[in-house]
């Protein structure tokens, strides 16, 4: 019987061990778990970080893009808003218009009259067919190219006087400052005077510097300046060419 103590001491023993392997693994286990969890949960940090800061770079580019954007669609919504006004007030703006220019060209110098007063006669005719957007598109050509006359040199062949008097001539056309015309021969020349409604005309001298005038327009000579009497005064050419 005295010998089965320590045999029952070592058991006792070889039990705690086993015991003591088993909760220092159990421990172990639960260290590496709790370690992949913290790996995890850092790694998870650091990506939450990294999309923090690019939403917060796209929001800074986004943010002047939404305000162009805003603004864009508050002008747009003050045009809409006005946009009844526009409408009903375009067709007599447009109705003034075609009456100054109507006005320009019955009291402006009478170079190309017949082909002004057409285009002038159709802004008038076939208006119902057309939309308002059409007509003020017909209107502001007609003002285009009555401005750009005040910027032009021009020459063509053409006939001054009536009756008996009639007779072909070349015309010259120094903007809207002087308007001149000379016989094929050269030896009979004038110069338009606004102010009086008539032709004035030019002597010897005067008519060469139109010969010159002309063959500049035709580009036959190279541009020199020219020495003529003006048919209107500056102050007004400028003024209507504005």
């Amino acid at each position: 019987m005295a010998a089965a103590g320590p045999v029952l001491g070592e058991d006792s023993l070889r039990h705690e061990a086993r015991e003591a392997q088993r909760s220092q693994a159990e421990l172990q286990s639960r260290i590496d778990a709790a370690d992949d969890e913290a790996r995890a949960m850092l790694e998870e940090l650091r990506e939450l970080e990294l999309a923090e800061r690019r939403l917060v770079r796209e929001s800074d580019e986004l943010a002047p893009r939404l305000e162009r954007q805003a603004e864009a669609l508050a002008r747009r919504e003050a045009a809409l808003d006005t946009l009844a006004d526009t409408r009903e007030a375009l067709p007599p703006l447009q109705e003034r218009l075609v009456e100054r220019i109507e006005q320009w060209v019955e009291n402006d110098m009478p170079f190309l009259r017949q082909e002004r007063q057409a285009r002038v006669v159709s802004l008038r005719s076939n208006t119902e067919a057309l939309s308002i957007a059409e007509r003020w598109e017909r209107v502001v050509e007609t003002w285009r190219a009555e401005l750009a006359y005040g910027r032009e040199m021009d020459a063509w062949r053409g006939y001054v006087g009536e009756g008996d008097s009639r007779r072909e001539v070349d015309y010259l056309r120094l903007g809207r400052v002087g308007f001149y015309y000379l016989s094929p021969d050269g030896r009979a020349g004038g110069v338009w005077q606004s102010d009086e409604g008539r032709w004035a005309p030019l002597d010897e001298a005067q008519r060469r510097e139109v010969r010159n005038g002309l063959r500049m327009a035709r580009d036959r000579r190279a541009p020199e300046l020219l020495t003529l009497p003006i048919s209107q005064p500056l102050e007004r050419a400028g003024g209507e060419d504005a």
